[in-house]
């Protein structure tokens, strides 16, 4: 990945919409090699997917998972993924071994998930934060 990449990437974590003729004017460089770049890192896997960021009035919310010292996090972090209102399941270094960011309807919901990562007999505990406000910060 070089850095034409990196400018590419930052643009689409902006906003994925962004035409790739807008993306070429702004990088300088033509529409084609925006096109089979952007191809080419979703291919490789750098591009996960394309996603919407919404502001629905829902709460969201980092609820922060540490489990047993045996416990393989990636098996309980896919079992996560799978957790509806979960949008994001990070394996993290700290005092926690995971973090799910959740957007949920309500508390209720929030406190539903917390309720089922602490039934999990790998779970030892949790602490939630609630997300108060959300900005978009600017890649260098």
């Amino acid at each position: 990945m070089d850095d034409l990449d990196r400018q590419i990437l930052d643009i689409l974590r902006r906003d994925a919409r962004t035409p790739y003729t807008e993306i070429a004017s702004q990088v300088g460089t033509s529409e084609g090699t925006v096109r089979n770049r952007v191809e080419r890192l979703t291919e490789e896997g750098i591009i996960e997917r394309f996603t919407v960021s919404t502001r629905t009035g829902n709460i969201k919310a980092m609820i922060e998972v540490s489990v047993k010292v045996d416990v393989d996090t990636t098996e309980i972090t896919e079992q996560m993924t799978e957790w509806e209102q979960v949008d994001f399941v990070w394996q993290v270094s700290g005092e926690e071994d995971v973090v799910l960011v959740v957007d949920a309807a309500d508390t209720r919901a929030v406190n539903q998930l917390i309720t089922r990562a602490r039934e999990l007999d790998e779970v030892k505990n949790t602490k939630t934060r609630l997300i108060l406000d959300e900005r978009l910060g600017r890649s260098p």
